[in-house]
């Protein structure tokens, strides 16, 4: 079929023939937009049918040489300034082949699109339509010949100038164009809406705050012509129903999910496949279902969100996160195309589920997330995904670890054990004073046995199991011990009043060790984030903070993240990184001092001169994993290094209120050699190290350590401010104190210490 284009020539003698040709041999079947514009004020002079329909302005296709319509006045998002500089970029270059004859080697102006949005009022729907405009069939010429701009100019060697200084040049009005500018386009509006809503889902802090779960139903209910938005999450076991339409947005919350069998909800997450109910009043199984059926929705389409396993074998699903629904009005709503359409959104509807409900999950940190849009929009586009990689990254990884907290919660835990006990043999006692049964001997008689055992000691299965037992053996018998005498019937109540909490059992030690440990924790997670944002402004980087008995961080800067990196910004982040857990020790120092704390906290730096490369992997929990055999084993010293032992006495080579440096080759130490020397002058650590080789641990062998003192912060000055500690270094003119190196606790003479700094 021949191409409109064939016939553009002949606009200006015979516009009755194009018209004939729009109208009758066009492809008035096919879904591709077209309008001829005026270029001097983009009016419609004509239009085919496609274009009609999505933009409203007539029902069929046709002449519009009469009518007053301006292309952009239909769409709802493109401005005057964006208009002019498209005119501008399209009339530029036909400006220099027809007046100048320089003729562009390639037409890509053809090939740039542009997305806007037509607004059709009676549906009040948004449809987003990308467009193309031609225009190198356009003829320039100039009604002013002794206006020359670039009279001047020699074209030969200026040529290369940015056109955006050359066009500041032209008298826009010295310029007339002949012929008839081409628009084509396409309605995109699945693909567009697809984009946005992995934009929305990627960014957003949580997807269930009101005014993102607004705008995320709009643009889901959009998407696939549907009503009713439900989204169905499991948070510790108990199921929450979120059901939003047009109107209203209510919460429900059911009992577990594998209390219904039949449910089309269990059956989707057990298939892990998107999941279609064709007539909702002919299937609805259970309570879910009817419920929805009473809201209005006639068919529905269950998307399943798994955590994807990282060995996954075929069959196999991750645990489930929880269930997206489309509810439509009318049966047999839902088609393949909705199907594919919530595949593609699985990956970034999965990352917003699990953030906002508390999953472990790194979010999407600013350094990096520019990949993740970027990554988003090519799926949106229809594009094969990529992996997400920074390669020739450097890692800094770094610790605070909470000494000796596992055997103080055990013993929280003991301690609440042998009282609730306790309190159960008294009541037992009570019980056989009122009336000896044999039965009621034995049960003493356990007890006693079980407090035993409890009291010389625990296991970590003593928690549950302790529990189970007296729920089993003595709690079920609380109505027959009522009947006991006043006595029994007073123990009843008081343990009843000990156990009256959210754990429904005696939990007081353990309230008391869990304090302690997030108010330590709290502290801990401040004082890094205020580093953390200093740090950020020396360099954007990727960082990530886990908590659990202690902290712990991992650092990744290079190129790859952010471009304008250089070893000054490296060496700035690995000294920064140094204060910073120097910092930390002194917050430590200061609860202990102030509270009474019996928790002591060691702090560790995992030197790693080299390079990693990182991926985004889907079928993990974690934002990124190292990639390759050697990257692999900076991992594995991650897991393992602050269990290590000093090789020469057995010693932990992390200790309470000191700064552990774990390095492979001399280089590395030598670097950070001179970071210890700035500590020192700034007052941060003590110029004594110790030192030594870590002992053989699986599949590591050769890393050493050296060690030194945080001291604590002056009187006059706690927990110094990093923008203070920078006023005092400045105003510091003194020396350097000499920094000894120490091995076994002896100290080496000042004159050795370059002999054997050397050696390090």
């Amino acid at each position: 079929m021949a191409s409109i284009q064939h016939f553009l020539p002949k606009l200006e003698k015979s516009p009755d023939a194009i018209m004939e040709y729009w109208l009758t041999e066009t492809e008035q079947q096919s879904k591709l937009l077209q309008a001829v514009l005026d270029p001097h004020n983009f009016k419609i002079l004509y239009a085919n049918d496609q274009f009609c329909y999505w933009s409203g302005i007539a029902e069929e296709g046709g002449d519009f040489r009469d009518q007053d319509f301006c292309l952009f006045d239909l769409f709802a998002d493109f401005e005057v300034e964006t208009q002019q500089a498209l005119y501008r970029r399209h009339i530029f270059p036909l400006i220099l082949r027809d007046i100048y004859g320089i003729e562009p080697p390639q037409w890509r102006l053809s090939d740039e699109p542009h997305v806007v949005t037509f607004y059709n009022e009676v549906t009040e729907e948004k449809h987003y339509i990308q467009f193309w405009l031609r225009s190198e069939h356009l003829r320039v010429e100039r009604i002013d010949p002794e206006l020359d701009e670039f009279g001047e100019m020699d074209w030969e060697n200026q040529v290369s100038l940015p056109s955006q200084l050359l066009e500041e040049r032209i008298q826009w009005s010295n310029y007339r164009v002949r012929g008839q500018l081409l628009w084509e386009g396409f309605e995109i509006t699945s693909q567009e809406t697809i984009k946005r809503l992995m934009d929305l889902l990627i960014s957003c802090e949580s997807m269930f705050e009101q005014e993102a779960f607004c705008d995320f139903g709009d643009q889901m209910r959009s998407l696939f012509h549907a009503e009713t938005l439900a989204i169905l999450s499991l948070q510790q076991g108990q199921v929450q129903f979120l059901i939003c339409n047009r109107k209203q947005l209510d919460t429900y919350h059911f009992s577990r999910l594998d209390e219904f069998p039949c449910s089309h909800f269990l059956r989707a997450a057990e298939g892990n496949r998107v999941w279609n109910v064709p007539n909702l009043e002919q299937d609805h199984p259970t309570v879910l279902e009817e419920y929805l059926l009473n809201k209005g929705c006639c068919s529905l389409l269950l998307i399943p969100l798994r955590l994807p396993l990282s060995d996954m074998e075929e069959g196999q699903a991750g645990q489930l996160l929880g269930v997206v629904a489309m509810g439509s009005q009318r049966p047999n709503n839902f088609e393949q195309i909705d199907a594919c359409h919530a595949e593609e959104l699985i990956p970034a509807l999965r990352m917003a589920l699990r953030q906002a409900t508390g999953e472990k999950l790194a979010r999407v940190h600013p350094a990096v997330e520019w990949r993740f849009r970027q990554e988003a929009e090519r799926r949106s586009l229809g594009m094969a995904s990529e992996p997400i990689v920074f390669t020739q990254v450097y890692p800094l990884y770094g610790m605070s670890d909470i000494r000796g907290s596992s055997q103080e919660r055990n013993r929280a835990v003991q301690e609440d054990l042998v009282t609730q006990f306790r309190l159960a043999l008294e009541l037992v006692e009570s019980a056989l004073e009122f009336k000896a049964i044999a039965f009621l001997v034995q049960l003493k008689l356990d007890l006693l046995a079980y407090l035993e055992r409890i009291q010389g000691g625990i296991q970590v299965e003593d928690e549950t199991t302790a529990l189970q037992y007296l729920r089993q053996h003595i709690e079920v018998y609380f109505d027959y011990f009522r009947q006991c005498g006043e006595k029994a019937e007073r123990q009843v109540r008081e343990y009843l009043d000990a156990c009256g909490n959210e754990h429904l059992c005696i939990y007081t030690s353990r309230d008391r060790y869990d304090q302690q440990i997030n108010q330590l924790n709290r502290h801990l997670r401040e004082t890094w984030e205020k580093w953390q944002s200093r740090m950020q402004d020396i360099f954007p980087h990727y960082c990530d903070l886990q908590m659990s008995d202690g902290i712990d961080h991992m650092i990744y800067v290079g190129s790859s993240i952010h471009e304008g990196f250089s070893p000054f910004h490296l060496h700035s982040l690995r000294y920064e990184q140094l204060r910073a857990l120097c910092d930390c020790g002194r917050v430590c120092f200061e609860l202990r001092d102030r509270y009474g704390s019996d928790f002591e906290v060691s702090h560790l730096i995992l030197i790693q001169g080299d390079t990693v490369d990182i991926f985004h992997d889907e079928h993990t929990e974690r934002l990124f994993d190292v990639m390759g055999t050697r990257d692999t084993r900076y991992e594995i010293v991650k897991k393992r290094i602050d269990k290590g032992f000093d090789s020469k006495d057995g010693t932990r080579i992390t200790q309470p209120g000191m700064l552990t440096l774990v390095y492979a080759t001399d280089g590395e130490w030598s670097e950070y050699h001179q970071y210890l020397r700035y500590l020192v002058r700034e007052g941060w650590v003590s110029p004594k190290i110790e030192s030594g080789t870590v002992e053989a641990l699986p599949g590591l062998t050769g890393l050493k350590f050296a060690r030194v003192q945080i001291l604590p912060a002056p009187q006059d000055s706690p927990t110094l401010a990093p923008e203070e500690d920078l006023e005092e270094l400045n105003e510091d003119e003194e020396e350097i104190p000499p920094v000894l190196l120490v091995t076994s606790g002896e100290e080496i003479p000042e004159e050795q210490e370059e002999e054997q700094s050397e050696e390090f």
